[in-house]
């Protein structure tokens, strides 16, 4: 009975908030209340809830102060460069913007953290979406799919705690996984190519009028409003319509439609439909003349989080104090007159907020789904349905079964919980622990979009994307990749 109401109680989840009925944080909160008292558990749904917000305490106090840090380093241009270097190469066409945030997100992943990795990315390419009226939703499911796959270093998390769990080198996973990994980069970059000729098609290819003539960015991402002396910028290719009649101004308003079938566009033709598109008087940019730049301590700002990576990567002190730390610095030296230090924090309370109210509620659900034991027998469920004439092939079950479980439990239940098992009953079969460890993380690019992951509502807060938008979006391509690493490691013979 525990295993039917937990497979329900997720699939309502996920329904209602694919279909906007609930918002994520209600839904994250009423419908695990509502079942722990199906459940006949009612009464212990207070220490259940408790004991999920004691687990995730952590994670919120990291995100809330790694917001704040990274919003600061972004307010004074520590990633201009960076945008800059991206603009260069995506210039106006929708192909290369995507490809573009693929190859950012990750680069950017090697730092281990997926909230740092999304913090970064979505700073980085939200202004040259909205300016060229690219959905939003590719990009974020572009973004995790591809933070997934690097998600798997032995610095990010399910290696280690794979590793921990069997009792084998990090190493001994990792390294012989690389070209499994290396093939679901690839597939990830072909993947935001193809979506890419999709939006292109749908937007046109756009052209700049003085993108050679002045700096791309005061062109892309300019002052919001108002931008001075901005060329008009004109379809030069584009599905049936041809041109796009889009304006380059500071608003840069558009008046070609989106075709019917491009990645997140609706039957109708306005733009504004288009989930994760947002209209052109929402579009702020980085100004490359703002008021919080502070050019001068650029190489300080640099070595400090060169330094907090390092010690994050190294495990010095646990992640939510380095943030508390670094966040504290970053302000205190950048802004130190008060009144600009507040006006920096309130500047990204909103972020904060969403964000931390987001993990708190996802601890109703997971401690929920732990606490009444409803994930327990669920995976019990599944690895009790495994045939016995798969027992050789435990590998590739583990591989499979890692789509599943890792997007509906957390990394540590998974790890902790379900890889011990397969690998006693892979080991019975002449199947090493190592190649059971292997297998188990070929989900990852699928449990990046997870509901249970708390860094997937950084991407999606900041992007101001529904998080039923991205999960119908991203889901799909998602899986996909984690099938293509796992049938990769099957053909280099890795596990």
């Amino acid at each position: 009975m525990l295993t039917i109401l937990g497979f329900v109680m997720i699939a309502t989840f996920l329904v209602l908030i694919m279909m906007k009925k609930m918002s994520p944080m209600g839904a994250l909160v009423l419908i695990p209340a509502l079942f722990c008292v199906l459940v006949g558990k009612g009464a212990h749904l207070g220490d259940y809830v408790l004991d999920g917000v004691g687990d995730l305490a952590p994670t919120a106090a990291m995100l809330m102060f790694a917001i704040i840090y990274f919003g600061v380093m972004i307010d004074v241009g520590l990633f201009d460069p960076i945008v800059r270097l991206i603009l260069r190469f995506c210039k106006a066409d929708p192909m290369r913007v995507v490809v573009g945030t693929a190859i950012l997100a990750a680069i950017v992943s090697l730092d281990g953290d997926g909230s740092t990795t999304f913090m970064i990315t979505v700073s980085a390419m939200v202004p040259l979406y909205r300016r060229l009226k690219m959905s939003l939703v590719v990009m974020t499911g572009v973004a995790a799919t591809a933070n997934g796959v690097m998600n798997t270093l032995p610095w990010g998390g399910p290696t280690a705690r794979a590793a921990t769990a069997l009792k084998v080198d990090a190493t001994d996973i990792f390294v012989p996984m690389i070209p499994a990994l290396a093939v679901g980069l690839l597939f990830v970059i072909a993947l935001a190519y193809g979506l890419g000729l999709r939006e292109r098609k749908r937007l046109g290819v756009l052209t700049l009028d003085d993108v050679t003539a002045g700096d791309p960015e005061q062109v892309l991402v300019g002052a919001g409003t108002g931008g001075k002396g901005t060329k008009a910028a004109k379809a030069t290719k584009g599905g049936k319509g041809g041109k796009a009649g889009r304006t380059g101004g500071g608003a840069g308003s558009g008046t070609g439609g989106p075709a019917a079938g491009a990645p997140g566009a609706p039957d109708a033709p306005d733009a504004p439909d288009v989930p994760g598109v947002s209209d052109d008087d929402e579009f702020k940019g980085l100004d490359p003349h703002r008021a919080t730049l502070r050019p001068k301590l650029y190489w300080f700002n640099a070595a400090l989080t060169v330094a907090l990576l390092t010690l994050m990567i190294k495990e010095t002190l646990p992640i939510p104090v380095l943030f508390l730390l670094a966040a504290a610095i970053a302000l205190t030296v950048n802004f130190p007159h008060m009144p600009d230090q507040k006006a920096r924090i309130a500047a990204h309370a909103e972020n904060v907020v969403n964000v931390s109210g987001m993990v708190f509620a996802a601890a109703v659900f997971t401690g929920v789904l732990t606490g009444t034991g409803m994930v327990e027998h669920m995976a019990r469920w599944l690895v009790d349905g495994v045939p016995e004439g798969m027992g050789p092939h435990m590998a590739l079950v583990t591989g499979v079964l890692s789509l599943p479980l890792t997007y509906f439990m957390s990394n540590d239940g998974f790890y902790f919980g379900i890889v011990p098992i397969l690998a006693e009953a892979g080991a019975a079969h002449g199947v090493s622990a190592v190649e059971i460890a292997r297998a188990s993380i070929a989900g990852q690019a699928l449990h990046m979009s997870s509901p249970l992951v708390p860094a997937v509502y950084v991407l999606v807060g900041m992007a101001k994307v529904e998080f039923g938008d991205h999960t119908r979006f991203t889901v799909k391509w998602a899986a996909l990749t984690s099938l293509v690493v796992l049938a990769a490691a099957l053909a280099f013979g890795i596990i």
